[in-house]
């Protein structure tokens, strides 16, 4: 087996958590499935996020000021569908969850956990940009109740390519 090879098998075992990220930009908003997130700093605190430079998300995130990290629990499938499995570039992912205006106008969706970012910088991994953002603010109900994995979302057939 090739090194790639071993690679993409080991990645594709790992059931990493997945999350909805939001940016919002003029009257702009959108939002995507993100599986791609990491704390890389405790102090001060500081959390890396992987958007894809063919989504509608990046090309908002990229204008925005602070993005919406919502970190997916179980039973919250359709929520992961709508975000992965459509794109923003042909339907309004805000029709149908209940959400409010979070942070720089960032929607926050109802019922999940939470936080905010401030972007301080990117960096160009290949066909993902990463967004350094330093948290503040969010909101916890549902602590506890377990998150929704990569395997368990894997089946979503994505809105765009990587």
């Amino acid at each position: 087996m090739g090194e790639v090879d071993a690679f993409e098998s080991l990645a594709g075992e790992v059931d990493y958590p997945m999350y909805v990220v939001t940016a919002a930009s003029e009257d702009e908003r959108a939002g995507c499935l993100v599986g791609f997130v990491s704390q890389c700093s405790i102090d001060p605190a500081r959390v890396m996020v992987w958007l894809s430079k063919s989504n509608r998300t990046y090309r908002v995130a990229v204008r925005s000021d602070v993005i919406v990290v919502h970190l997916l629990r179980a039973g919250d499938d359709p929520i992961a569908e709508l975000f992965g499995g459509t794109t923003g570039d042909e339907v309004d992912k805000f029709d149908w969850p209940s959400f409010e205006d979070g942070p720089s106008g960032a929607p926050v969706i109802d019922g999940c956990d939470w936080f905010a970012g401030r972007v301080l910088s990117e960096i160009d991994g290949g066909d993902h940009v990463g967004f350094l953002i330093e948290p503040f603010g969010g909101r916890i109900e549902r602590a506890g109740t377990p998150q929704l994995g990569f395997q368990e979302a894997r089946s979503i057939e994505a809105g765009h390519d990587a």
